[in-house]
């Protein structure tokens, strides 16, 4: 992936160095273990904020907002930093111009670094959780010692999978903004499990598609993707299925409980949006087959 040299973004805290702590605790003893197994092995491996996940199916409700002292920017000899704050640019120069069309304005999300755990409006991130987006603060959680274990885990997909990360979380921020999780977020209080699952689907496949639009308009305007980028990135989304992540964790797999959507699912979604780069080709909500 070309990104060296790219504007950086100065929507990232650099929480690092701090020692914090607070947040809540979610019970979860009221789950299923399949449940639990589809929220944490998604999570650990690629995920999208698990604490809201166990919040919503262990019936709470929002999470306090936590006021955090303002943080300071990476050094600039932080290459992996200068890294995730590059791609985050790169999402705010694809969005910005897509939501003028649609006739409104884009508000960027900030991306916050952190090591261990840090306090946020959804509760204590940590580095077990993988990235997150909190739709409470609008901002993206990433201790990047992840990259390393998705290096370890996945065999190193390279920086365009790494990006894809970051844009799929810009991706469930996009959906906040469009009050489209919202919208989801009540429907699935007032469905079964089962079928909210089946929502959560949709929302995270949506959210892949949309960081296809990313790539599709980042490659347009940049020449951002090299030559394996996009296989590495279909190989990545193929290992973070649902179905995949299960058998990893169980040795079997509950369709009922899937939240992510399957291998297939996901590398279809994806390829939807890189495909195209049109917004209308997301709505997963709509669609007969995911």
């Amino acid at each position: 992936m070309k990104w060296a040299g790219n504007r950086e973004s100065d929507n990232v805290e650099n929480r690092r160095d701090e020692e914090v702590g607070g947040g809540f605790s979610v019970g979860i003893s009221s789950l299923g273990i399949g449940t639990i197994a589809a929220v944490l092995a998604a999570s650990y491996f690629f995920g999208i904020n698990p604490l809201t996940a166990f919040q919503f199916f262990s019936g709470g409700g929002h999470a306090p907002i936590i006021h955090q002292a303002p943080a300071h920017h990476p050094p600039a000899s932080d290459n992996m930093a200068k890294f995730v704050a590059t791609v985050l640019a790169d999402t705010e120069d694809t969005w910005t111009p897509l939501f003028r069309q649609k006739g409104s304005a884009y508000i960027a999300p900030k991306l916050v670094l952190f090591s261990g755990k840090t306090p946020t409006a959804c509760g204590t991130g940590q580095t077990a959780t993988g990235p997150f987006y909190c739709p409470s603060d609008k901002k993206i959680y990433i201790d990047l010692s992840f990259y390393q274990l998705m290096k370890n885990r996945f065999h190193d997909y390279g920086e365009f999978a790494q990006a894809y990360v970051i844009a799929h979380e810009v991706g469930h921020h996009v959906q906040n903004l469009l009050d489209i999780s919202g919208k989801v977020d009540n429907a699935r209080r007032r469905v079964s499990e089962a079928q909210g699952n089946a929502l959560s689907v949709r929302l995270e496949l949506q959210a892949d598609c949309f960081a296809g639009i990313w790539a599709y308009h980042a490659n347009q305007a940049r020449g951002i993707i090299e030559a394996g980028d996009i296989e590495a990135a279909l190989s990545a989304a193929t290992a973070i299925g649902d179905d995949a992540l299960q058998k990893h964790a169980l040795g079997f797999v509950v369709p009922d409980t899937f939240t992510h959507g399957t291998s297939e699912q996901r590398v279809r979604w994806f390829k939807r949006g890189i495909d195209s780069g049109n917004l209308k080709n997301c709505n997963t909500f709509e669609a007969h087959q995911l």
